[in-house]
C-alpha cells in the first residue's frame, strides 16, 4: 500500500516486499502497523492530511522535496481527500469505532467518539462477526484488504461511506 507513496514522493529505485528484514535496504517505508528491525519510516495514510504529509516527508528524506503545490496537484480529481485535507468541526454525529485506523479517519471528519452514547457502531470489516451492537445501525468500512490500494481512492470509498451519515 506505500509503493503509491513512494512513486508520488518521486524514489523510482526501490523492492516492494511483504517482509522487508529478509532483505538488503536502506530504509524500509511501511505502514504505521507494522514493524521491522531495519531502519525504517512508518507512514499512516488513513486521512488525506496523512497521505499528504507522507508524501511530504518521503519526498523530503529521497533528496527530492515536493512543494506543497506539487503535492496538492496528486489530489485533483479527488473530491472527499481535498475537502477533508484539513480536519472539520464537530457534526453533532457520536459514534462508536472498533479499530484504530477508523478513529483517525472519525476524527477527521468531525464525529464524536461516544462508546457510551451514539448514533452509530462503524467498525472495520474483518470484525463484522465481533459486532454486536443492538438497536442502532452498524457502518461497516472496508479494510485494508478489500479496497484499493490506490491511497487516494482508499480514502474516497472510506469517506464517501461516511459522508452519507452527515
Amino acid at each position: 500500500m506505500c509503493e503509491e507513496v513512494v512513486k508520488l514522493a518521486g524514489i523510482t529505485d526501490y523492492k516492494v516486499n511483504k517482509n522487508p528484514d529478509l532483505e538488503d535496504g536502506d530504509l524500509a517505508i511501511l505502514l504505521s502497523e507494522s514493524k521491522v528491525k531495519m531502519d525504517s519510516m512508518a507512514i499512516k495514510l488513513n486521512t488525506p492530511r496523512q497521505l499528504f504529509d507522507s508524501i511530504k516527508e518521503i519526498s523530503r528524506i529521497s533528496g527530492n522535496e515536493l512543494s506543497d503545490d506539487e503535492i496538492l496537484s496528486f489530489f485533483e480529481g479527488y473530491e472527499l481527500c481535498l475537502k477533508y485535507l484539513d480536519n472539520h468541526e464537530n457534526c453533532n454525529i457520536k459514534v462508536k469505532i472498533y479499530s484504530n485506523f477508523l478513529r483517525d479517519i472519525i476524527l477527521n471528519m468531525g464525529f464524536e467518539i461516544n462508546d457510551d452514547d451514539f448514533d452509530y457502531v462503524i467498525y472495520p470489516d474483518y470484525l463484522k462477526e465481533s459486532v454486536l451492537e443492538e438497536d442502532v445501525e452498524l457502518i461497516e468500512i472496508p479494510s485494508h484488504t478489500f479496497v484499493s490500494k490506490n491511497p487516494f481512492e482508499r480514502i474516497e470509498a472510506r469517506y464517501a461511506i461516511l459522508e452519507k451519515l452527515i
